[in-house]
């Protein structure tokens, strides 16, 4: 009897993996790949650095699953009527902001992006690490990333891992039927979280590393290839 597989929910970060040349222009045959997954019973959810409202938006225009993880993890939209689920706390965001703007000599200043609801972006204009220890310092719950576009400060223990399995649970989905596909320094805590995960080829060094597969392709074109390598395997 030939086995059947069971449903997976495939965690799929925006900028750098299913977007060209990293400005933004949605690759629309990876695209169209993931709405087919979608249209054959699995979840597809994006998982991103953006604002968790564009990716919503994007899952109601290519046809996925409505729920997006945004701010990386730090909000998750979801529901046929827009809901919002706030993980992260933008008051302690925005405090930590606020001492960085008095305490460095280097400029700092808030990137214009889509509204953030529980973090703050910023213009990659400082030493992050040299901020990062400042705050520890004085005692702020909250980290600094790099997300290759923009640093940002989300509260402490808010990631991509920690708000996909906040989705997981959700859409009463197991973590052990999710795949993770991504590229970036921001990736690294879900793909430290999905054992199965797919690195593009564009991807950062540290994401390589931990990746299970690596794929020779860059962006959209690396998430087909990365999707066809284990499709006999899981999907």
């Amino acid at each position: 009897m030939e086995k059947t597989l069971a449903k997976k929910v495939l965690a799929v970060d925006i900028d750098g993996t299913i977007t060209l040349n990293g400005f933004g222009k949605i690759h629309l045959q990876a695209l169209e790949k993931l709405r087919n997954l979608k249209n054959d019973g699995h979840h597809v959810i994006f998982v991103t650095g953006r604002s968790s409202i564009e990716a919503y938006f994007l899952s109601i225009f290519g046809g996925l699953t409505l729920l997006g993880v945004g701010e990386n993890g730090g909000c998750i939209t979801h529901g046929e009527i827009m809901t919002h689920k706030m993980i992260g706390d933008k008051n302690e965001c925005q405090n930590a902001f606020s001492y960085l703007k008095k305490s460095l000599d280097e400029p700092i200043k808030e990137k214009p992006v889509f509204p953030r609801l529980t973090e703050v972006v910023l213009d990659r204009t400082f030493d992050i690490k040299n901020a990062q220890a400042i705050l520890d310092e004085e005692g702020f719950n909250v980290g600094l990333f790099d997300s290759g576009y923009a640093y940002h400060i989300n509260s402490r223990g808010v990631d991509k891992g920690s708000g996909l399995i906040k989705a997981l649970e959700m859409l009463n989905a197991d973590l052990e039927d999710t795949i993770a596909l991504g590229d970036s320094e921001t990736d690294v805590p879900m793909f430290r979280t999905v054992k199965n995960n797919i690195a593009v080829n564009n991807s950062i060094p540290e994401l390589k590393e931990i990746a299970k597969i690596v794929t020779t392709k860059n962006s959209g074109e690396g998430l087909l290839e990365g999707l066809s390598m284990i499709s006999d395997q899981f999907l």
